[in-house]
């Protein structure tokens, strides 16, 4: 008896863990985080403090008790090569950079990179049938349910400012997050709007639309076809136009895109085929043309709300006497690809393993192309030493990090293993039972959203990535629902 109840209170606390760490996902710039852990960064994951409890408590001793998917080959590979990488850089002459040491750099970030695998083998492994990944999915929601709530309360002083309204939303801001809060746009948990909008497309609306696609829930309550995910999914969609963020708001609409597609593809496999071989191209013709408009025109009425998002069109209308900058340059863009043209050259140095996870930066001025940057302000900011600043500069793009940074065999075992998380999402896509299909269906969603995201992040901190892999991939391994 002793024994049983012992087990039932350890399951118990497990689960308690277990929910805070997707609880508490939001909050990715925790300003109360120690130093040894990253406190000098800007990505802090407060979901990091149940992640070490869990990876004491499941993760290790279920690496040895239980078969372990393949995918972790190859990223397991990507760390024996990225880390071999990085202690190679020590053999090269590089110096300190705004106060940052090699060395320094080289311990940050095999724990941001440990961190980020943590994510990945915890989630992966945690789940050992289908209600442990609702139950995942549910605390999820409940993490983004406050997220939006918060968020809605940041939409008042947007649309019209109060200082006494703001500088209290900031007071209760500054409990969660190490950064202030921008008049103009709103940043729900995070360091800053665009990783609300990013966490918002990435860990929430695959899941989401895939519910609604396939007309499941993970909650006892629905009215008809309205569920609890149908009524997240509007809210997130109108807390994602708020944040202004452009990457944001372009994936929303190309995720309603691709939704119509899949709705489409499997509303055909259920009707006749006879009622639908007339007119059916002619339909589809005027059903996309109407998306599109429809979009446009949502697009368009929220960004004119914004001068950052409307830069798209106002470079041609009101802004006649800023010709001189190119259309990529008024839209804050071609620095971007500055940034990526840098890595390139970076790679070339040594382009088997590159210079050692997180080197980049102490390259990047020496190997800036050769091109002016009086009009470029952001990539003379980031060259030019301040007192008291120490965050180096990155490319803003994973590939373009990976390539310079762990060279071409840390870059294609990287590829591997995400080649290796599409082949789950394929089998959960293909299989006949609901509960597969609904994961390969949000997967296909995510891998979408992962696709656009990877030339906009280049943290392998954020447990974002991590934690939608590691959900794919426990719901390919676990067994056949019966």
């Amino acid at each position: 008896m002793n024994t049983t109840a012992n087990k039932n209170i350890y399951t118990k606390i497990i689960k308690v863990i277990w929910a805070f760490l997707f609880l508490t996902l939001p909050i990715t710039s925790f300003p109360f985080f120690p130093s040894n852990l990253g406190g000098r960064t800007l990505v802090r994951p407060l979901s990091v403090y149940p992640l070490i409890l869990l990876i004491f408590l499941v993760t290790i001793p279920r690496l040895f008790k239980r078969p372990l998917p393949r995918t972790f080959l190859p990223i397991l590979a990507f760390l024996f090569v990225s880390s071999i990488s990085s202690i190679v850089a020590f053999t090269y002459d590089l110096e300190a950079f705004r106060g940052v040491t090699l060395t320094s750099r080289f311990i940050r970030n095999m724990i941001t990179l440990g961190i980020g695998l943590a994510f990945y083998f915890t989630v992966t492994l945690l789940p050992e049938n289908w209600d442990d990944l609702r139950f995942s999915l549910r605390w999820l929601y409940a993490g983004f349910g406050i997220a939006l709530l918060w968020g809605t309360f940041q939409i008042p002083y947007v649309l019209h400012f109060s200082p006494k309204y703001f500088k209290l939303a900031n007071q209760a801001q500054s409990l969660i997050s190490s950064r202030r809060l921008f008049s103009s746009r709103i940043s729900g948990m995070t360091y800053e709007p665009k990783w609300f909008a990013e966490q918002i497309c990435f860990l929430l609306l695959p899941w989401l639309l895939g519910s609604v696609l396939s007309n499941q829930s993970i909650f006892k309550w629905r009215f008809k076809r309205i569920t609890v995910e149908w009524l997240l999914l509007g809210w997130a969609a109108v807390i994602l136009m708020f944040t202004f963020s452009r990457t944001g708001i372009i994936i929303l609409g190309a995720l309603a895109f691709l939704s119509y597609f899949l709705f489409r593809s499997t509303s055909q496999k259920e009707s006749n085929p006879k009622k639908r071989l007339l007119g059916i191209k002619g339909r589809k013709i005027i059903e996309v043309f109407g998306i599109i408009a429809i979009l446009g025109v949502i697009i368009f009425l929220v960004g004119s709300q914004n001068t950052y998002f409307s830069r798209f069109w106002l470079y041609w209308t009101e802004r006649k006497n800023d010709r001189e900058r190119t259309y990529l340059e008024y839209i804050s863009f071609q620095q971007r690809f500055l940034y990526w043209e840098t890595a390139f050259k970076i790679f070339k140095l040594n382009p088997f393993l590159g210079v050692g996870l997180g080197n980049y930066a102490f390259y990047f001025d020496s190997m800036l192309p050769n091109q002016p940057y009086d009009l470029q302000k952001e990539i003379i900011r980031q060259i030019t030493p301040e007192q008291g600043r120490d965050r180096l500069i990155t490319p803003k793009n994973l590939l373009a990090r990976l390539i310079s940074e762990t060279g071409i065999l840390g870059t294609g075992l990287f590829c591997t293993f995400v080649l290796a998380i599409v082949g789950c999402v394929v089998f959960l896509k293909l299989s006949r039972e609901k509960d597969q299909k609904f994961w390969g269906t949000g997967g296909i969603l995510a891998i979408f959203v992962f696709a656009f995201l990877i030339f906009s992040f280049d943290s392998l901190a954020l447990p974002n990535m991590w934690i939608v892999f590691g959900l794919i991939t426990a719901a390919a391994h676990q067994p056949i629902p019966r």
